[in-house]
């Protein structure tokens, strides 16, 4: 969540991502089903459904897809994240989720037409000075927690997505109770995560950039270490990511364990914000605690973009190990 800016309507195209392979000719009714994915917390598309399962706009259009095609279809709920690499590795036929068309995955998967239209609605606190354009955001401050955190160079992709540079913005350090600062007009936006995006949500503030929404890939954790470090103690960082993937586990198929451990470390009081975000943790989390390429690349095209190979900053050998 992203401040409180301007009011503009913006649309984007969303086309479904679908990914051909030749397959034996079979008979019509010895198919196998289709299998297909879906970001399933990204209402109203795909939500959880309060007896079980999942229902939304997406689960409904491919479920008839299926049936006229007289095929059966297999839909997992999993994070977006999994999603294309799901599908690259085969367990997925295609996607049916919301998927940007961006240069890089046009260069390895075939598109759909568009079927979808979605409007994006940006406005201001009621109140506020008016903001006509984003040129009006030029000078202003934007809060960050302190420089080299994860806010950081975060803040530098979200400015990117409205045309603007760091340098069009005088970048403050708040620390980590951003939303405060928000509120008291310290700084006119700040990247705010869960919990503090819900409550931001719930206080009337209006998103100006949300990365959570757009599913920009990005890495918003990880371990790490210095190089001459993993190779002197590689099997102590093996046992770190081990338990860290363990933990993953634990915490995603047990909401009584991880539901008070999340309010007791965010200082969070009320349950509703407590369901938000292990929800978000549940459909954002990595279980396995792997790194996307794709989100490692957007951080290297923020920090170093003199320098493009992502082997040179992540090593996956680890991973592969475990």
């Amino acid at each position: 969540m992203k401040g409180v800016f301007p009011m503009k309507r913006r649309f984007a195209a969303v086309a479904a991502a679908v990914l051909l392979c030749a397959v034996p000719a079979l008979a019509q009714d010895k198919l196998p089903p289709l299998r297909t994915g879906v970001d399933g917390t990204f209402a109203p598309h795909a939500m959880p459904k309060l007896g079980g399962g999942v229902e939304g706009f997406q689960i409904d259009l491919f479920t008839e897809v299926a049936k006229r095609m007289k095929r059966d279809i297999t839909i997992d709920a999993v994070s977006f994240s999994t999603l294309i690499p799901g599908m690259q590795a085969g367990r997925y036929d295609f996607i049916a989720a919301p998927t940007t068309v961006t240069k890089e995955r046009a260069e390895n998967m075939l598109f759909t037409s568009g079927y979808l239209w979605t409007a994006f609605q940006f406005g201001i606190k009621k109140g506020s000075a008016p903001i006509k354009s984003w040129e009006d955001l030029k000078g202003k401050a934007v809060g960050i927690s302190s420089a080299g955190s994860e806010t950081d160079p975060t803040t530098t992709l979200a400015l990117r997505k409205i045309g603007l540079r760091r340098e069009d913005v005088t970048i403050k350090e708040i620390g980590v109770k951003r939303l405060d600062h928000v509120r008291r007009g310290d700084v006119a936006a700040s990247l705010m995560g869960e919990p503090y995006r819900s409550q931001a949500l719930a206080l009337g503030m209006k998103p100006i950039v949300d990365l959570y929404v757009d599913k920009t890939p990005w890495l918003y954790s990880g371990l790490v270490v210095h190089r001459p470090f993993l190779k002197d103690h590689r099997d102590r960082v093996k046992a770190f990511l081990k338990a860290t993937v363990e933990g993953n586990y634990l915490a995603v198929a047990s909401a009584d364990k991880a539901k008070p451990v999340l309010a007791k470390e965010l200082a969070i009081t009320d349950p509703k914000i407590v369901d938000i975000t292990y929800a978000n943790f549940r459909a954002e989390t990595p279980l396995n605690a792997e790194p996307t390429r794709e989100g490692a690349q957007n951080i290297i095209d923020v920090l170093a973009p003199a320098k493009k190979s992502v082997d040179d900053y992540i090593d996956e050998s680890l991973y592969n190990e475990l």
